[in-house]
Parts: C-alpha cells; sequence; structure tokens
C-alpha cells in the first residue's frame, strides 16, 4: 500500500469513529415493559413510552407531563417468559428512522410530486390537484398495507427478560 493511500485509510477510520451519526446508528432503543401474554417465543407486552417531561421530577409542578402506553408483540431472545414478566424492549435505531421515512416522509414525497406534476401537465383546479394528492397518498398507504407481512420481517422487536 502505498502513503497516499495510507493516509486516506487513516483519515476515513478517523471520521467513522468520530461520526455521532455513524455510531448511533446500530445503537438500540430500549423500553421497559411488562408481559400481557405469550405464544412461543413471541409475547405481548405492553410499553409505556414517556417524554422527556414526564421522566423530570418536576413534572407535578408543571402539568406537561404526557405518556403513552403502546402494545406490542416482540421475540423473545432470552428464553421463555411469563405474564407479569418485566422485559426490556429493543429495536435498532435503524428500524426507528426507516420506520419514520416509511411513514411520514415518503408519503409527504408522493404528495408533493403529484401536486407538482399535475401543476406542471395539466390545467385543473387546486381543489383537483389537492385531491388527487390526498388519493397518491391513500394509494401509498394501501401499498404499504399490501406488503405489511414484508415489513414486519424487516421491523422486529426484541424483549429480554429483566432481572427483579
Amino acid at each position: 500500500m502505498n502513503a497516499r493511500a495510507c493516509v486516506y485509510e487513516k483519515i476515513v477510520v478517523s471520521l467513522q469513529s468520530h461520526c455521532v451519526l455513524c455510531r448511533s446508528m446500530d445503537e438500540l432503543i430500549r423500553h421497559e415493559g411488562v408481559v400481557l401474554g405469550t405464544d412461543g417465543r413471541m409475547a405481548h407486552v405492553e410499553i409505556v413510552q414517556t417524554s422527556a417531561c414526564s421522566a423530570c421530577k418536576a413534572r407535578s409542578m408543571c402539568m406537561s407531563a404526557e405518556s403513552q402506553q403502546k402494545e406490542m408483540d416482540c421475540v423473545v431472545i432470552d428464553g421463555p417468559v411469563k405474564v407479569g414478566d418485566r422485559v426490556e424492549v429493543e429495536v435498532r435505531e435503524r428500524l426507528a428512522w426507516k420506520a419514520v421515512l416509511l411513514a411520514y416522509i415518503m408519503p409527504f414525497v408522493v404528495m408533493m410530486a403529484v401536486i407538482v406534476a399535475l401543476d406542471f401537465w395539466t390545467d385543473w383546479s387546486e381543489a383537483v390537484v389537492g385531491t388527487l394528492s390526498l388519493c397518491g397518498i391513500a394509494l401509498y398507504y394501501i401499498g404499504l398495507s399490501v406488503f405489511k407481512h414484508r415489513l414486519q420481517k424487516q421491523f422486529s422487536f426484541t424483549a429480554r427478560r429483566m432481572e427483579n
């Protein structure tokens, strides 16, 4: 390897080690939950998703604390669990960003593409163009629901039993 290639390799390694975005994409998002039911290696888990305010010690004074209870199916990776067990639910941050892309960003792109295309190629009124852009979003979500089972294979939550 020549000296120039060695210098480039050191720069790339240095940038990768300091890049917060590159490191954070493989990190896990974790929530504590309670098992509501089990079916083989799958567990139906309830988690309480809290905002930063609801975890604050001064939340009783502020009244802006918000939390949501969510139920989800998870693959159990630490052996069998039973109803009432406390578990830690995990998902890769990369999958969370992919979910945001599919659920929020892509529908916006579809809507804008339909609006720009129809506005450029037709003389239809804004009401018709707007209605057709909403139909485009509906078709997008119908397409997502058609591929629901394929997406569920990619977006899997895992659960680990927590020691009491």
